[in-house]
């Protein structure tokens, strides 16, 4: 198997955290919001959804590809067994405890800027990615498991001259494409507590583990092939705002999704797979960011939306300071506290020689 850590996966989930904060916050400023439970801006900015709609379609595959990943690497040095104590330690934990404790004080933010009565429940939220995560850990370990032990059997010989063609990681496109044409989902674009949205996540974790067990056949090919998978996903997008009004079949955009996703996956490959240490850093507190970027996003916007500035102004204000208090919260408080760290994932102390094997436990290599 292979041990060689993988610096552009870290950069992804890196970057994949920063896109999802950013979407959250353009929710915002749409006429919808308050449907999802956001704080609304009396100032809307419909045109920012062009491009939010773009990405809307591949950030959370992309998170659910990276995170099957993570279970490749996680299995380096860990039988089956362990990597479910370890999941249920990393992922339930800061599950049951976000649900609880988390989740619910953006709610009461909701409910102080709306006058409305305070009214405590724990609720799922935006940590449903969470325990998606934790089934397929639970359904696809042991197929995994399986497969690691047979790292040079006919299969994984097969699946590598596969994925060194040009139309190998295709044909991973076709299975999102049934899934899309079985479920027939409302909207493709919504994966929270839906069949959709699990089945969805399921294939792109386990595409996620497929596309590293193939090995370095697979990622020459995306590197190879990315500006032709973005060239094609742009040409979807565009027909897609043109003709579909954003909503095109879902087929089209599971199509769309995975293109952009491979494409991303190529040009990290080609820019990114480089060592740091702004990179460990900013690997470590991924997760604790994703946990808590909710409180600190409608924390934002209840201060900022009532001034009287421009609406540009205001969202660039709520996106820098939810970034900023995100990575205080993690700095100041759940890095440095010991009886926080494992509420949000992270082991109970950390080891300054570790830098190398450190991520989120959602996506870990360690």
């Amino acid at each position: 198997m292979n041990t060689t850590r993988r610096h552009d996966i870290d950069w992804m989930r890196v970057i994949a955290i920063w896109l999802l904060l950013i979407y959250h916050i353009a929710i915002i400023f749409q006429p919808w919001a308050m449907f999802f439970g956001f704080i609304r801006s009396e100032e809307l900015m419909t045109g920012l959804w062009k491009p939010m709609s773009m990405l809307n379609v591949w950030r959370i595959p992309l998170l659910f590809y990276i995170s099957g990943m993570g279970v490749y690497f996680a299995l380096r040095k860990r039988d089956w067994k362990q990597l479910f104590k370890e999941r249920a330690l990393r992922i339930l934990v800061p599950f049951i405890f976000g649900t609880v404790a988390i989740t619910t004080l953006h709610m009461f933010i909701f409910q102080k800027y709306y006058n409305m009565p305070f009214d405590y429940f724990p609720h799922v939220g935006h940590l449903w990615f969470l325990g998606n995560i934790f089934a397929y850990v639970l359904l696809l370990t042991p197929l995994f498991y399986v497969l690691k032990k047979h790292e040079k059997s006919w299969f994984a010989e097969i699946l590598n001259k596969t994925m060194s063609n040009p139309f190998g990681p295709l044909l991973m496109i076709l299975f999102f494409m049934m899934e899309v044409l079985w479920v027939k989902p409302a909207l493709f674009t919504v994966y929270a507590e839906t069949w959709h949205g699990f089945l969805l996540g399921l294939l792109a974790f386990f595409f996620g583990f497929l596309i590293m067990f193939s090995g370095r056949g697979s990622w020459q090919t995306l590197l190879k092939w990315r500006w032709l998978y973005i060239l094609i996903a742009a040409i979807l997008y565009t027909l897609r705002i043109t003709f579909f009004e954003a909503n095109a079949p879902g087929y089209l955009q599971a199509i769309e999704s995975n293109l952009w996703i491979l494409g991303f996956f190529g040009m990290s490959y080609r820019y990114l797979n480089r060592p740091g240490k702004v990179l460990n850093y900013l690997s470590k507190a991924a997760y604790p960011v994703y946990i808590v970027h909710m409180f600190a996003l409608y924390l934002g916007a209840m201060i900022i939306l009532p001034l009287q500035i421009p609406v540009m102004l205001k969202f660039l204000l709520i996106v820098a300071f939810t970034l900023i208090l995100c990575y205080a919260i993690y700095e100041l408080l759940i890095r440095r506290l010991r009886i926080l760290r494992p509420l949000f994932g992270l082991k109970w102390k950390e080891k300054e020689a570790d830098v190398e094997n450190v991520s989120s436990p959602i996506i870990t290599q360690s």
